[in-house]
């Protein structure tokens, strides 16, 4: 960390006060650093390859797949789940977390399905692609839902145990809509107003994971971006952090403290 990025930080930290309103804006850096690989890119799960099957991970992870072969699907969520194993919050979960203790509003909009923001204690976490942890029926008149700590237990194709139907992650799986009362939980709290917006270990690509900052922007309101790399939002938000999640928001807690 640069001496530049603890001077960000510590303006940041001169910015939260207990009344303030902070939206989180996180994506698969903040878990990296709990030891949790990318899909993609260097040190990602699948790279460019495909499946044993000869398809896509795209393809097995599809809504479509879990319909027609529901096999492969489960092949492919067993080895995330399996390259997850052990992962516990890190440091920037567990602030973001303390935040709720100090802050008057404290929202987390994740795309990470590891459950680890709710491990740390955050309690107002849209995950937005949802949580491999929680399983539910895929029968849509079954009110099956149970959570797992891992997938070690489970059967190659798990199935629900009240009406034998096959089960699944209540996760948004390829070709399928975000869930609709995440989305409107979202716009709800973003109608309130949020003073600060963070964007933290997230490559700022799909629309609903930009808008928050840009509806920030528009309204002069404080947005940070936490990323070592750089993406289309680096040169409009107002503070960008040049580190890894967990480094910066430890640094944050501490020139709080300092600042209070």
């Amino acid at each position: 960390m640069t001496d530049h990025d603890v001077h960000l930080i510590e303006e940041v930290a001169r910015l939260i006060r207990p009344d303030s309103r902070l939206l989180f804006v996180t994506g698969a850096g903040l878990s990296a650093d709990s030891g949790l690989p990318t899909y993609r890119g260097v040190g990602g799960i699948y790279g460019d390859r495909r499946t044993r099957h000869g398809c896509t991970i795209e393809e097995a992870l599809s809504g479509t797949m879990l319909r027609t072969r529901p096999e492969i699907t489960w092949e492919g969520l067993h080895e995330l789940a399996a390259a997850g194993k052990g992962a516990k919050p890190n440091r920037g979960h567990e602030v973001i977390a303390e935040l709720e203790r100090f802050c008057g509003s404290v929202w987390v909009l994740t795309q990470n399905v590891d459950g680890l923001h709710r491990v740390a204690g955050s309690r107002n976490v849209i995950d937005i692609h949802g949580d491999l942890r929680h399983l539910v029926c895929t029968k849509k008149t079954c009110d099956y839902n149970q959570i797992v700590s891992n997938y070690e237990d489970l059967p190659a194709l798990p199935t629900c145990p009240k009406c034998g139907t096959v089960a699944r992650p209540d996760v948004v799986l390829f070709g399928e809509m975000l869930p609709m009362d995440k989305v409107l939980t979202l716009h709800r709290e973003q109608d309130k107003g949020f003073d600060i917006v963070f964007s933290v270990g997230t490559s700022s690509l799909f629309p609903y994971i930009i808008e928050p900052v840009v509806r920030a922007l528009d309204e002069g309101r404080a947005t940070v971006e936490i990323n070592p790399g750089e993406t289309d939002l680096s040169r409009d938000v107002a503070y960008r952090i040049r580190c890894g999640a967990a480094e910066a928001l430890g640094r944050l807690a501490v020139a709080l403290r300092a600042a209070q």
